[in-house]
């Protein structure tokens, strides 16, 4: 709520009757844009906020539309007495444009119907921003208006941009808030210059593609991928249009595509989503080859991303059309051979994405503090990662390895697999020995550092025999020689050392063994752990004292006899008995003497 605060010093002017309201627009919807959905690019979820907002303003500002039937209520210049009303505009405008935006995001993009709606919802959002904007110049202060105007020439450009027509008008609104927002941006406090400078950025590339259009810009079409790499709820628009342009390229390009070589292999393609999603698939390589060195790990990670979804895509169109092939033995094996190959492809990219990840994982092992205070990469995680790229491997030799008619390249690249997996393990049971290492299990380290050694030793000579000659395999390999060979010298002479200074340490963490301890924390103690074969006293890892048992020993509950109680036997009141005694009849003269 702090962006909402409107600043109290600049409400009211000096003029009572006409007061001037004071609100920093980009700043207040920045920040309900980033808390409520929009930093995940969920516009529901911020339509949704939109709505319960105008609902709780309605409500405070008494300002509501009747009971039971909806009676219209304008606001106009004369409705305006407080800053609230102008929030009932603004965010109504928001609530339009966001319900607009959600229609855009759908999976398959919107059809003829959804789209009109669409329209129809971005000129309402124009409709409120623009009454934003009159309303603002009569009722607001300087800076507000100026806002006001920009958020409203946006929304417009929006409009134009949206519908594929008049891009001089919509070039000419974008530019307008522009040049609004460039000036506000040298005023104010840091955050809000920060927030018009941004602002900027987000519309430069909407600018470019309507000079783009226009004729006015010499940008091939192909490059205006580079535009839209920011992030922001100003570029989605941005983003979704100009997908649908590249989509429309590749149509047209995949029409001249009509096979798939892949290792002596031609196999033909008739569908044109396939066409469609593996030419997305290799403009995306191609730009990952061209800017290899240039781009960041996490640009690289996101177009790998984009590359599994189009083969993927690809993959699903093919198997769609093995269903539907009938039983046409030719088309079925094209098919067949087609998904083979696309899988064989989706395979090594996955290689690549996973060697990347180990590449990462490698520049974390090396610092002892990270700068971004990240997580630091322990030797397992590298395990786990070469684990999977021995899976990847061995899955990819399985997939070329199938088949009856294997070309020469085939058996060629199922080799170069074999070959990878050595020099894969070599390095998997390298950073095995590192954990060991940390853990202090010297002998277990030593033993791995060796095996590691020879395995890519193995993997060097193999790689030579069959005249692969690849000088920066071949580098790393010479280099993980050396770095076992150091390691493993560290290893045998720390465990000598600690050998030689087992019995000292033994001795001194005898004499610190006691019975009573002051961690209150709980201890694990010898007597609870005789039939486990483990030393708790020359244990490495152990920062206190051992401690043999608890002393004194705590109380055990043990079984007795009951006690039995009669307390209710004096209280009880038992009925007479005397009319079932037997009596004695005694004649006369007994009675008598009786």
């Amino acid at each position: 709520m702090a962006s909402m605060e409107i600043d109290s010093a600049n409400s009211n002017a000096s003029d009572p009757d006409n007061p001037r309201f004071s609100i920093n627009v980009l700043q207040l919807l920045k920040s309900a844009q980033m808390q409520h959905g929009l930093r995940h690019g969920d516009y529901t979820r911020y339509r949704r906020y939109c709505t319960a907002r105008l609902r709780r303003l309605y409500k405070s500002l008494k300002f509501t539309h009747g009971r039971g039937k909806y009676t219209k209520r304008a606001i106009t210049q004369s409705t305006v007495t407080e800053v609230r009303f102008l929030h009932v505009v603004l965010y109504t405008a928001e609530r339009a444009w966001s319900h607009a935006m959600e229609k855009r995001q759908l999976p398959d993009g919107p059809n003829a119907r959804q789209r009109i709606y669409l329209i129809g919802r971005l000129r309402k959002a124009v409709k409120w921003a623009t009454l934003f904007a009159q309303l603002c110049a009569s009722k607001g202060d300087s800076r507000t208006s100026l806002e006001a105007e920009a958020y409203a020439s946006y929304m417009t450009g929006n409009l134009l941009f949206e519908q594929d027509r008049n891009w001089d008008i919509a070039l000419l609104n974008f530019k307008r808030s522009r040049a609004v927002y460039e000036e506000l941006g040298k005023v104010g406090d840091l955050e809000n210059q920060v927030l018009c400078r941004e602002r900027v950025e987000e519309l430069e590339p909407s600018i470019r593609y309507c000079l783009h259009k226009i004729g006015k810009s010499n940008i091939q079409a192909s490059e205006l991928l580079h535009i839209g790499e920011m992030e922001g709820p100003a570029l989605d628009l941005f983003k979704a249009k100009l997908e649908a342009v590249m989509s429309e390229a590749r149509s047209q390009q995949a029409v001249s595509m009509t096979e798939f070589h892949w290792l002596g292999h031609r196999f033909p393609i008739s569908n044109a989503k396939t066409r469609v999603s593996i030419l997305k698939a290799r403009e995306l390589e191609k730009d990952l080859q061209d800017s290899a060195d240039s781009l960041p790990a996490e640009k690289r990670l996101t177009i790998f991303d984009k590359i599994f979804t189009a083969y993927h895509e690809a993959r699903s169109s093919i198997r769609s059309d093995l269903v539907s092939a009938g039983n046409a033995e030719n088309v079925k094996d094209d098919l067949s051979g087609l998904d083979k190959a696309v899988s064989a492809v989706l395979g090594q990219r996955t290689i690549e994405r996973n060697q990347l990840l180990v590449k990462i994982a490698k520049s974390k092992l090396v610092r002892r503090h990270d700068e971004k205070n990240e997580k630091v990469t322990k030797p397992e995680e590298l395990v786990r990662l070469y684990d999977l790229l021995l899976q990847n491997i061995a899955d990819l030799s399985d997939l070329v390895s199938s088949g009856r008619d294997r070309k020469p390249e085939e058996v060629t690249f199922a080799e170069e697999c074999s070959l990878k997996s050595i020099a894969f393990r070599g390095e998997r049971c390298f950073y095995l020995a590192k954990s060991y290492s940390l853990a202090g299990k010297r002998a277990e380290a030593h033993v791995l550092y060796c095996h590691a050694r020879s395995l890519v030793e193995d993997a060097i000579q193999k790689f030579r025999s069959e005249n692969i000659s690849d000088p920066k395999i071949i580098e790393e390999l010479k280099t993980l020689i050396d770095e076992c060979r150091a390691n493993s010298c560290i290893e045998h002479a720390t465990g000598i050392i600690e050998e030689i200074k087992a019995p000292e340490n033994l001795s001194n963490k005898i004499s610190n063994m006691s019975l009573t301890g002051a961690e209150k924390k709980p201890v694990k103690y010898l007597l609870q752990s005789l039939d486990n074969y483990e030393s708790a006293i020359a244990n490495s890892n152990t920062k206190s004292a051992p401690r043999i048992e608890a002393f004194p020993p705590a109380f055990q509950a043990i079984p007795r006899n009951p006690i039995v109680l009669d307390l209710a036997f004096n209280f009880i009141d038992f009925p007479s008995l005397e009319n079932r005694m037997k009596k004695d009849r005694k004649g006369f003269i007994s009675r008598l003497w009786g």
